[in-house]
């Protein structure tokens, strides 16, 4: 076995980025650039007014002394005459400013009588003008290669004036589910000793929120022969193919000999954590495979610190993106460790993490509390309460 660290350093140096692809930005929401979006032009592009108002030269409006009210600037159709002194332009939000103007009274000082207006005394001292280029000049890098395209991100690059982007791939990802015992949802309760197979849909759900596209979802029974056919199929239809179960070494445990004869090469295989020691994670005919344990608890945990990962750094992204571990306060006692690094499964509340008191790796039920990972070194004393821990949200934008 080795430590989790290292078998993270494995992934970070073993794994190259998918190929970069053009995308319209209406489709590119969730996808990861592969190059910077710098901005067209700068924002905004010329002075603009802040408030609703009018448009003076600050210099010769004084309180009380009336202005001709030449014309008004609207936000997308500006006035394009020059006001000169004794002069303003009534004025809205975001619109340009006038040539020869620099400042916007607001209208709440304003009386106007027809096209004259003077200003109450105490309209000062804000001038309520966004300068030009004030957010950014024109050829700000806006968005560096690497970025995942979240909300606030597609602002940004929206406002960079660009109508197509560059983005890698998204990974292709395959998941098959093994054991004689997994029937598809609502149909367990018709076979006797059959059990839902509900793991492949949680690593389903978790990989397309980490920008995976999932192109199969099926499962196989415990024959080495066909299992060896539907390996090859997978490995033809996608970047990451995803084995859930029969990673032990048991006699009908088939998950890496099922790619045997594909030409596996392992990257590592076991893994010195609890739950999860199972998982391994190697190449064959050039795609990748992560072999997950069968429990639900312990799939999950290992998708989530390895999967992940994988699919980040595949669209471009460094592996710690995708693992931000953070010192939190336990809002209850966490107990000693053995010999493993154990990852505690917690839930958060107002006090800090509160570990969950189901956490054997088959438990179902206990996952949907668990919004947490708790990282214990191996051998680690008790801890109380209030004490700070190094932790992981399962919650990929947390």
């Amino acid at each position: 076995m080795i430590s989790l660290d290292a078998a993270l350093a494995l992934l970070a140096d073993a794994v190259t980025p998918l190929a970069r692809e053009e995308v319209a930005i209406d489709a590119a929401a969730g996808r990861v650039l592969a190059a910077p979006v710098r901005a067209r032009s700068a924002s905004p592009r010329t002075a603009v007014a802040m408030m609703d108002g009018y448009a003076v030269n600050g210099a010769t409006t004084v309180p009380d002394v009336p202005l001709h009210v030449i014309g008004e600037s609207r936000a997308g159709a500006r006035f394009d005459g020059s006001v000169g002194a004794h002069q303003a332009v009534r004025i809205f939000t975001g619109a340009p400013m006038p040539d020869g103007t620099d400042r916007c009274i607001m209208q709440e000082y304003a009386v106007r009588e027809g096209d004259r207006v003077h200003f109450t005394p105490g309209f000062g001292p804000e001038w309520h003008v966004r300068a030009a280029g004030s957010d950014f000049e024109a050829d700000t890098e806006l968005l560096a290669a690497g970025t995942r395209l979240g909300p606030r991100a597609m602002v940004a690059a929206a406002a960079a004036d660009r109508a197509m982007l560059s983005v890698h791939a998204r990974p292709r990802v395959a998941i098959l589910g093994t054991g004689d015992e997994l029937a598809p949802a609502g149909s367990a309760w018709q076979r006797r000793d059959a059990i839902p197979d509900s793991v492949t849909h949680g690593v389903a759900a978790m990989a397309g929120q980490a920008g995976g596209d999932v192109v199969v979802r099926s499962t196989g029974g415990d024959d080495l022969h066909a299992l060896e056919a539907q390996a090859a199929a997978l490995l033809a239809a996608a970047d990451v193919v995803v084995v859930t179960g029969g990673a032990s070494v048991g006699e009908r445990d088939f998950a890496r000999s099922m790619f045997a004869t594909h030409g596996l090469d392992l990257l590592f295989a076991k893994v010195a954590i609890k739950p999860g020691k199972p998982v391994w994670v190697g190449r064959a005919r050039g795609t990748w495979v992560v072999g997950l344990p069968g429990n639900p608890g312990s799939a999950m945990v290992t998708a989530r610190l390895f999967l992940i990962p994988l699919l980040a750094a595949l669209q471009g992204q460094a592996l710690s993106e995708s693992l931000r571990w953070r010192r939190l306060p336990l809002a209850a006692p966490l107990g000693a460790t053995g010999s493993r690094e154990t990852l505690v499964r917690a839930c958060w509340d107002d006090a800090g993490l509160r570990p969950i008191a189901m956490q054997d790796s088959g438990a179902q039920h206990a996952l949907v509390e668990a919004g947490w990972l708790i990282r214990c070194p191996a051998g680690q004393a008790a801890v109380p309460s209030g004490q700070t821990v190094e932790a992981l949200s399962f919650a990929l934008d947390a």
